[in-house]
């Protein structure tokens, strides 16, 4: 049995949907909040969440795709912004990538609905296209590669039949997966606090999204670092700027 071709196939199928978020010169400067968002620490209207959301869209994605063009070689950097609209999705955003390698940044309605301001949304939308520039998806496949193929290498030594081969391999995939996994997320902060910035939104507002959800705090093998280092690694990345 070729463990390491099988492995390969395996961490293929398990990644396939994985949902791991220019010109130099000086950032510009964020917008000034307007009366109503200053107004309010409710949800906004589905409708002006719609309007926003369309305008974030308009303004973050060039400035993305710049950052990508200044900080990559030979990557396909033409983001397509996509709304996961399935019912019953809970607040999410993911980058991915299509058959032919193009960029997708989907966002459910859920977490535009849940977004308090333009400046979450962009936050967010420049985090998930930081994904992408850092090559994120590529860096978790090989991980993921490298576990299931250790794994199963034990399992072939210790004299395992091919279903116990299979699952230490699963096994193996889903522990290299989510090795750097909280690394990458604050990579992925820091870069995206950049973009968001240039985008001319306000990084330390849009960051309080994180402030709303659940904090995961710093388990053993988690895919996301606690609320709180996110947080300060936005501070510390807008300060540098």
């Amino acid at each position: 049995m070729n463990v390491t071709r099988s492995a390969a196939c395996l961490v293929a199928m398990l990644l396939a949907g994985c949902q791991v978020t220019t010109t130099q010169g000086p950032a510009p400067q964020p917008r000034q909040q307007t009366q109503a968002e200053t107004s309010t620490a409710s949800r906004i209207s589905a409708s002006a969440a719609g309007r926003s959301f369309a305008q974030v869209v308009r303004t973050v994605e060039p400035v993305a795709e710049r950052e990508c063009r200044a900080r990559t070689r030979q990557v396909n950097c033409d983001f397509r912004i996509l709304v996961d609209d399935r019912p019953g999705q809970p607040p999410n955003a993911f980058q991915t990538l299509d058959k032919s390698g193009r960029p997708i940044i989907a966002f459910t309605l859920a977490l535009i609905a849940d977004a308090r301001n333009a400046d979450e949304m962009a936050f967010v939308m420049g985090h998930e296209a930081a994904h992408h520039i850092r090559g994120h998806i590529a860096r978790q496949q090989q991980n993921a590669v490298a576990g299931a193929v250790i794994a199963g290498g034990l399992a072939v030594l210790l004299g395992g039949n091919p279903d116990v081969i299979e699952t230490a391999q699963r096994q193996g995939a889903a522990v290299g997966a989510r090795t750097y996994s909280k690394d990458f997320e604050l990579e992925a902060d820091a870069l995206g606090t950049v973009i968001t910035a240039r985008a001319g939104y306000n990084p330390l507002r849009g960051a309080q999204f994180f402030a709303r959800i659940p904090d995961p705090g710093d388990r053993f093998l988690g895919t996301h670092p606690p609320n709180s280092q996110r947080i300060e690694t936005v501070r510390r990345t807008a300060a540098g700027l």
